[in-house]
């Protein structure tokens, strides 16, 4: 399809359209993939996503010869798609030179051994590329290891602002690798740990981070980590320095009521930025949780309440707020 034909309007909305009812149907045959993947040469399409569809690690290599060719689309959600390490490190390595995608999700992919890791061809994508500011990893079975390589690599990194490395093997040592990168102030905006193991002394390290070196991390997810009282306790401890962290998110792990409720009473966290809502019943605090979170309602939509509340998807309405400052006052 021309983009300079008079209908384009039609167009747009006609391949935007095929993309959403796409989502979470399951696509047949390499036949069918090859049939999609000629509207990859149009210049409208912006956003596509194939979370669910179990396309696998053939699939996978379409999609990366595709990004070789394609010039418009910003946002390529390839999550539970059955990716394989083949796949995978196409992706990434295409990343080194495709200057127009912003987010990627490749989360749950099929890895089938330790030694089919791809942490380092991501981490060297991450080095080079000064395009993505959105990067899913989540179900790949990252490690300390693993995070520490993304870590190096991320202190060369200027643009990216949203990692996302939920459901992973990352420990305490993972998020002092973490805290580190933080020292360094980089863009980044949001990091969800969201069921790892960080436990208390690995919330203790980024507390650490965000008491006085960083200015630019705006949202962490450290839901069901083993933590208690005492990592938030320090969290508590580095807010009162910190005036750039504005959503955080802790349900899953040991409540210390009294704390989490003088956050939320002194104004320091608003009650739609958080999962946690305390109530009082006879002068004492209680806890509950509430339906917010970077990416609550990302694929679905709630029986009730508003379709698009921002509370229940506060990560991509970050993104869209004002680029994070850099270092020695660069722009993104």
């Amino acid at each position: 399809w021309d983009a300079g034909v008079q209908n384009k309007p039609r167009v747009q909305y006609t391949i935007r359209l095929i993309t959403e009812q796409m989502l979470k149907n399951i696509l047949f045959g390499v036949i069918k993939l090859q049939i999609f993947l000629k509207l990859f040469q149009n210049h409208t399409l912006k956003y596509l996503r194939m979370n669910g569809n179990k396309f696998g690690n053939k699939g996978g290599m379409y999609f990366a010869t595709m990004l070789q060719i394609n010039c418009t689309l910003e946002d390529l959600d390839l999550g539970d798609c059955d990716l394989g390490t083949e796949s995978l490190i196409a992706l990434t390595t295409v990343l080194n030179k495709n200057r127009n995608l912003k987010s990627l999700n490749v989360s749950r992919p099929l890895l089938h051994s330790l030694q089919e890791k791809v942490t380092a061809h991501v981490a060297l994508m991450l080095s080079i590329n000064q395009t993505l500011q959105e990067l899913h990893l989540g179900k790949q079975g990252l490690n300390n290891f693993d995070v520490d390589q993304l870590c190096e690599a991320l202190l060369r990194n200027q643009t990216l602002r949203y990692l996302d490395l939920r459901c992973n093997q990352i420990s305490r040592d993972g998020a002092r690798s973490l805290a580190e990168l933080l020292k360094h102030d980089t863009p980044l905006q949001i990091l969800d740990l969201t069921a790892n193991r960080i436990e208390d002394e690995g919330l203790v390290y980024i507390s650490e981070s965000l008491l006085y070196l960083n200015h630019n991390l705006k949202a962490l997810a450290v839901v069901s980590n083993s933590i208690t009282g005492i990592g938030l306790v320090a969290f508590a401890n580095a807010l009162k320095a910190n005036r750039s962290l504005t959503h955080f998110y802790f349900w899953g792990n040991e409540m210390d009521e009294t704390v989490f409720a003088n956050l939320i009473k002194v104004g320091r966290l608003k009650p739609n930025r958080t999962d946690v809502q305390p109530y009082w019943i006879n002068g004492r605090v209680y806890l509950a949780e509430v339906s917010h979170g970077l990416r609550k309602h990302y694929y679905w939509t709630p029986i009730s309440g508003e379709d698009e509340e921002p509370a229940a998807n506060a990560g991509p309405a970050l993104l869209k707020a004002a680029p994070a400052a850099l270092p020695n006052g660069q722009q993104m």
